[in-house]
């Protein structure tokens, strides 16, 4: 594999002197024919310097790979979730053509004034401060120059690797063609900033209302849609800080008080409620620098390029799988993965369930302020792995979300009680998946569907006592514990087939041999002999080979 990896450029040989001079010496005996009782894997420190060292599209596969507990030990997920793009600015020489570019007038006709040093910068894009004609304050998010070359050739050389992995019983398992083409897609997407503004928008919109908390102290930037294009994204410039710079400095917080940086965090943590459990639609990097701090009580969020999405029936799932990890109910965790399941291989439920106790086990005497439930959710997510369940990929980013959300909290605000915090809002959670927003639409919908079944029902009723009387009324009965019952049957059957035959043949040439003397007839009975002999030692062979001679 490797040999056709480097015959097709210089950037698969690269990538190949990458990993194998970070100590993979599994691939290296691999390669040179030698067998290894090493792990076929890289150990996870090693994994995430071979990433970093692939550059910003490796890593941004890694950041991927650390939304799914589901696929890989917390060990690798913990490493992973550290990476991020640091990556040097590009001057601004370089970047002002991309910025001239995607405008559709001259740039000196659009701003007032822009700042050439980056604030920020990432593998994708880098942002600048700038002030429009009218005098409004604003954020450039600029793509970085023939960084989309960049990503289509490592792009192709991901799904070349995959096409080959996914051809192993490894690959098949851990469904590694399926994962690089969900990264490749995601990673499409980011080149165009077009959906991370439409992301951007809808954010914007559902958490403009709510009845959880002010919608007027979680902001999220508006966008500027004549100026945005693929390349180049200018939304709302909010003053602030990053949260966690807040409370470490002093700066920002009006008074640095216990019930303010309370009331903040359980407004953040309301705000991700909401889009995860009422609209189904949720940022999911809420990692520290990207919640910032206006002051006078106001949070942003930013940076809304990754989103998940859950549809209802997950949203009441998770909504019970939450509620089951509060009970500590182990049966109904195992009722609740198989129900999440992709796919509909069997199960052995038992074993299920008693890893689900085994795991909540853990949790039974210990105070539910000093539970991590990300964590707790991580090992579930583990416990299905193991078990051979296939969890949607959305559960790994759901989980991803919820981490960084109660690490940022928990940092902000170490006492808060995020269990107790949710209990308010399960009567509503559960409500709002009974009867929905419109509780006279849902009674009328149920009540037209009761109508339809009983229009139904008669007829339905008529067709089946019409089979029944005229006896055309087919049963298909499927006992799979049967069959093995079926199988030794039949053996047992054919043996003693087998042994009549060769009892008929023995007495057939004995009274052959008892009744004539002619010479003419012994060949005859020698023969029975001869055919009955054969026969009984190929079933006494058979029988003692199927080990069930006693």
């Amino acid at each position: 594999m490797l040999s056709g990896l480097t015959q097709t450029g210089p950037r698969q040989r690269e990538i190949a002197e990458i990993v194998l001079r970070n100590g993979w010496g599994y691939m290296r005996r691999l390669l040179m024919g030698r067998q290894s009782d090493e792990p076929e894997f890289p150990t996870p420190a090693v994994l995430r310097k071979i990433l970093i060292e692939l550059g910003p599209v490796y890593v941004k596969l890694g950041q991927l790979l650390s939304t799914r507990p589901d696929l890989l030990p917390s060990a690798y997920i913990d490493a992973l979730s550290t990476l991020q793009s640091n990556v040097p600015a590009v001057p601004w020489s370089v970047v002002e053509p991309v910025l001239r570019q995607s405008l559709r007038q001259p740039l000196e006709q659009v701003f007032a004034q822009v700042q050439p040093i980056a604030i920020a910068a990432g593998s994708i894009a880098q942002v600048h401060r700038a002030t429009l004609i009218n005098g409004q304050e604003v954020a450039l998010k600029i793509q970085r120059p023939g960084i989309a070359e960049v990503v289509e050739q490592d792009i192709q050389l991901i799904q070349f690797l995959a096409g080959l992995a996914g051809k192993t019983e490894l690959g098949k398992e851990y469904a590694i063609q399926t994962l690089a083409v969900e990264f490749c897609d995601a990673l499409k997407d980011e080149l165009n900033f077009r959906r991370e503004a439409g992301f951007t928008d809808e954010l914007r919109r559902n958490l403009a209302k709510s009845r959880w908390f002010d919608p007027t102290k979680m902001l999220i930037p508006a966008i500027n849609w004549d100026l945005t294009s693929e390349n180049l994204l200018v939304m709302e410039w909010l003053n602030g800080g990053p949260i966690l710079e807040a409370r470490l400095t002093g700066t920002g917080l009006r008074s640095d008080t216990q019930g303010e940086r309370r009331s903040l965090m359980i407004m953040l943590f309301r705000a991700f409620a909401q889009q995860i459990y009422v609209d189904g639609f949720f940022h999911a990097d809420p990692h520290p620098g990207n919640i910032f701090y206006l002051g006078e009580g106001q949070l942003a969020l930013l940076d809304c390029g990754m989103v998940g999405r859950l549809d209802p029936n997950t949203q009441r799932l998770l909504t019970e799988m939450l509620l089951a990890i509060v009970e500590m109910d182990a049966r109904r965790c195992a009722q609740l993965t198989l129900e999440l399941a992709e796919t509909t291989q069997p199960a052995n439920i038992p074993n299920l369930e008693q890893d689900y106790e085994r795991l909540l086990r853990k949790y039974y005497n210990r105070d539910l302020a000093a539970i991590n439930f990300s964590e707790v959710f991580y090992e579930i997510l583990q416990v299905a792995r193991n078990n051979k369940i296939r969890l949607p990929s959305s559960l790994g980013l759901y989980a991803k979300t919820l981490a960084n959300l109660e690490g940022v909290v928990r940092s902000f605000d170490p006492s808060i009680n995020l269990f107790e915090e949710i209990k308010p809002l399960m009567t509503d959670l559960f409500q709002k998946q009974l009867v929905g927003e419109a509780p006279l639409q849902a009674l009328l919908r149920t009540a037209l569907d009761l109508k339809n079944l009983s229009l139904q029902s008669p007829r339905q009723m008529e067709l089946i006592l019409e089979r029944v009387t005229s006896e055309n009324l087919t049963w298909r009965v499927s006992i799979p514990e049967l069959d093995g019952m079926r199988r030794t049957l039949d053996a047992a059957a054919n043996r003693l087939s087998f042994s009549i035959v060769v009892g008929a043949l023995i007495m057939g040439a004995a009274t052959i041999t008892a009744q004539t003397q002619a010479s003419r007839f012994i060949w005859i009975s020698d023969s029975l002999f001869i055919a009955a002999s054969v026969i009984g030692l190929w079933l006494v062979i058979s029988i003692l080979r199927s080990g069930q001679l006693k």
